[in-house]
């Protein structure tokens, strides 16, 4: 499965090893399934960590370190997408966007935006959901 992790999922798994988001974000990340991430889901962990964790910032660096040795960074497409209007929050869009871009099969996130949607492609599932995945 192609599996785009959204930064709610990374910033948890990034913070502790031991929880369902990393458990989650690993298999994500591991064969058969092909983890993906976008610049924003970057940048907004940046962002956030310097606000909220500052002190965490050299967990950060090293988390992203390795996980952009296993995940796909993928673009955002500047032309919106028909399926972003059904997301309330309009800057988690371009996530969305990024997912449909990349053919993305599961968005993995705990956002209760993309959670309420309805959206079907891509299928989005928490991290407990996804673990539970066959």
């Amino acid at each position: 499965m192609r599996v785009l992790i959204d930064t709610n999922v990374l910033i948890s798994a990034a913070l502790n090893a031991d929880g369902v988001p990393y458990q989650a974000y690993v298999k994500a990340a591991s064969y058969p399934n092909h983890g993906m991430i976008c610049e924003q889901n970057v940048d907004e962990m940046k962002r956030i960590f310097n606000k909220k964790f500052p002190k965490r910032l050299a967990a950060l660096d090293k988390f992203l370190s390795i996980a952009l040795l296993t995940l796909e960074l993928v673009p955002i497409p500047t032309d919106e997408n028909v399926s972003e209007s059904q997301i309330r929050d309009a800057d988690d869009r371009s996530i969305l966007r990024a997912a449909i871009a990349a053919k993305a099969d599961v968005l993995l996130t705990g956002d209760k935006d993309f959670l309420e949607s309805g959206l079907k492609n891509p299928m989005i599932t928490t991290p407990a959901e996804f673990l539970n995945i066959e």
